[in-house]
């Protein structure tokens, strides 16, 4: 258990808690206020669940192969959400790609 105690994974899930909230924002933006509270709770629990398997893998990507690999592991946690709303959220699944590879940068700068 000594993943939760690295400073990489305290960035990395600080990064998604914060990033599942501009979530949230974006998806009461998008829907006029309409979204219900488990389908937000469950698109920024989602966000959270990113930062830690991020937070999980090792920091000895550099470059290109970092942001790729923040990319991948974005479309993968994503993709669960995307596709346990009946494939209706394409924006919130196109923002995870992003959002793993912001998570991902993030924990690599600061976790050092």
């Amino acid at each position: 258990m000594t993943y939760f105690q690295t400073k990489r994974m305290k960035v990395a899930l600080l990064s998604g808690a914060i990033l599942g909230v501009v979530c949230i924002i974006g998806a009461l933006l998008r829907s006029g206020g309409t979204s219900g509270a488990s389908f937000l709770f469950a698109l920024w629990f989602n966000r959270l669940l990113m930062g830690m398997v991020i937070g999980t893998i090792s920091e000895k990507a550099e470059g290109t192969a970092l942001i790729l690999r923040g990319a991948l592991i974005g479309l993968i946690v994503s993709f669960a959400f995307y596709s346990a709303t009946g494939f209706g959220d394409l924006v919130s699944f196109l923002a995870g790609i992003i959002y793993g590879v912001i998570i991902e940068l993030t924990a690599r700068r600061y976790s050092k």
